[in-house]
């Protein structure tokens, strides 16, 4: 049997009314390949005048990657970067030694209706590049590979994959699909990195003829080629890359190989040492720390 793990999202309140369904971390794993985190936002309706806004909050040890089907979100970080977000484009932010950054409505969108849909992942930086300088790097829908096939298309999002790459810059081998099949199509998918998972935000799909379920990945086992199969049409995104070079601490939007560092950085985000984000000048606190962790 190709699946080797599955994995249930549970609800995650991130404030404001805005909730995500959490995927990654699990249970019985941490990541699959470099990716820590695994975020499936919305489908959010939002009437005229509300806000679901991510207020500036800190980051290590990590890069965040957005990935939008519906809406729009401003990102603003530290470092003075301000993009707008918006379907098909691909938004790779490295935390490395540490960055602030928010998420908000656009301001031409507050007055209309709107819906917000799209994943946002963690991919967790080798050891060797935890304390790179921060940075953020944007590629544009139209820069996004894409391969047709009969049946359907795939856009090769980071990585390699149909012969053809990615431009988006990362630093460990790492794949992430978005993946079209027509109804009563399938795809197979032999090249996979040594970890790799398969979660469909639209639809419902099958790895050799065994059915997924609904907000429900699917790990494979290591090298597998499968055959993914849709009999009514589904949107499937494929995760995964080579495993992690050991365990992570987490802790709120810290992650680290040394615990020791997590704490600095909480400390350094209560005493408002994190270089701000310009033109914000709210703050999400520092979160209750867990007990065994030092305060001193």
């Amino acid at each position: 049997m190709a699946i080797a793990h599955l994995f249930k999202s549970h609800d995650k309140d991130l404030g404001g009314g805005f909730t995500v369904r959490r995927i990654l971390p699990a249970a019985a794993r941490q990541s699959v390949g470099p990716f820590l985190f695994f975020d499936h936002m919305g489908p959010v309706e939002a009437q005229p005048g509300s806000r679901h806004d991510v207020r500036p909050h800190p980051h290590i040890g990590l890069a965040t990657v957005t990935y939008l089907f519906e809406g729009a979100i401003m990102h603003r970080d530290s470092l003075g970067t301000e993009q707008r977000i918006e379907p098909g484009a691909i938004n790779w932010m490295t935390a490395g030694s540490g960055i602030a950054h928010s998420e908000r409505t656009p301001e031409d969108l507050l007055d209309k209706p709107r819906r917000t849909h799209g994943l946002q992942l963690w991919a967790a930086l080798p050891r060797e590049h935890e304390e790179v300088p921060p940075s953020f790097s944007h590629t544009p829908a139209d820069q996004i590979p894409e391969i047709g096939f009969e049946g359907g298309k795939v856009r090769v999002l980071v990585g390699s994959a149909f012969g053809h790459t990615s431009p988006v810059p990362t630093f460990s081998q790492t794949l992430y699909l978005d993946v079209h099949l027509a109804p009563g199509a399938s795809i197979e998918l032999d090249r996979l990195p040594e970890e790799a998972a398969f979660y469909a935000p639209f639809g419902s799909i099958e790895i050799d003829g065994e059915p997924v379920g609904h907000n429900t990945m699917a790990m494979v086992e290591p090298g597998a080629a499968v055959r993914v199969s849709s009999a009514e049409g589904a949107r499937f995104v494929v995760i995964g890359g080579e495993p992690l070079d050991g365990r992570r601490f987490i802790f709120w939007n810290f992650v680290s190989t040394s615990r020791e560092r997590i704490e600095q950085a909480a400390r350094d985000w209560e005493a408002e040492r994190f270089v701000a984000v310009p033109n914000d000048s709210e703050r999400i606190p520092l979160p209750q720390w867990p007990p065994a962790w030092r305060r001193d």
